[in-house]
């Protein structure tokens, strides 16, 4: 093979594996861009249990409120109906 073809056929290989890398590189990228959006979604979620957690507690503490309320209102009107 004369000194061109081994030029033209190196320069094809280097092409061919250039072409390989940059769809590598956009592979890994749309990989990266999708990991991105699950630790994002991922971030979300523990915030959206953390809101549901305190509004859990916060639930749990109006309940005890208002018991103590009907409580109350039980005895003011028993005591009123008494007197």
């Amino acid at each position: 093979m004369d000194r061109f073809h081994l030029a033209v056929a190196e320069q094809l290989k280097t092409m061919d594996r250039l072409l390989f890398l940059q769809s590598e590189i956009e592979r890994c990228q749309k990989v990266e861009r999708q990991l991105s959006e699950i630790q994002e979604a991922a971030n979300m979620l523990r915030e959206l249990k953390k809101d549901i957690s305190q509004l859990k507690e916060d639930l749990r503490d109006i309940q005890l409120v208002f018991e103590n309320q009907t409580e109350e209102a039980i005895k003011s009107y028993h005591f009123q109906e008494s007197n």
